[in-house]
């Protein structure tokens, strides 16, 4: 079996799960909105669209590596631990859990589980799984879809962090003073990505 039709399913296991549990999710009670919201859904529906270009069989100018069997299928264990890392966060924030930018009744700082090891654990999960995607594809659009989700999810995560900053006051400063943003055991610091 060849690893490509792997990554498609755990993808599409993914999404179609991920979609389904949106059922699962106390009501908002205060938005971000979509005006703040535009410019990271943009990247990132272009960067989905640039990563899941197929690349099975091509051979052009464009495909920079074509990995071995052994590293193919390594790259699928990793797609399937983020994915996985990314449905322990979202099951462990249970009904505070929004596929946009809010804040629920009765909204807390969650920093147990795998928020006890990065302040945005989904998004951890499913950057590991965007890289060994793109690694598995090995192509130039493979790169770029991979870049602009990653500054897409980056985008994501400061407009929350403002959001939830705004929401939860000292007690998310708090959190974010001690716990990294989107790479475990790294130093928590602020100054990641502050451009976006």
């Amino acid at each position: 079996m060849h690893p490509a039709p792997a990554i498609a399913a755990l993808w599409l296991i993914w999404l179609v799960s991920w979609l389904a549990a949106a059922f699962w999710a106390d009501p908002a009670q205060r938005r971000a909105g979509l005006q703040a919201e535009l410019r990271y859904r943009v990247v990132t529906v272009f960067g989905a669209t640039l990563l899941f270009i197929p690349a099975h069989g091509y051979e052009g100018r464009l495909r920079l590596w074509i990995p071995n069997p052994i590293e193919a299928w390594i790259c699928v264990v990793l797609i399937a631990i983020g994915l996985a890392f990314a449905w322990w966060a979202r099951l462990h924030l249970g009904r505070l859990w929004s596929g946009t930018v809010t804040a629920k009744a009765e909204h807390r700082v969650v920093d147990t589980g795998p928020y006890g090891l990065v302040r945005h654990p989904i998004y951890t999960g499913l950057l590991l799984a965007i890289l060994a995607t793109m690694a598995a594809k090995g192509t130039a659009w493979g790169i770029a879809g991979a870049v602009l989700l990653t500054i897409g999810i980056v985008m994501k995560a400061r407009l929350e962090e403002r959001f939830l900053r705004g929401e939860l006051g000292t007690a998310y400063d708090d959190y974010a003073r001690r716990m990294p943003m989107l790479v475990p055991f790294a130093p928590a610091r602020r100054v990641w990505f502050k451009a976006f």
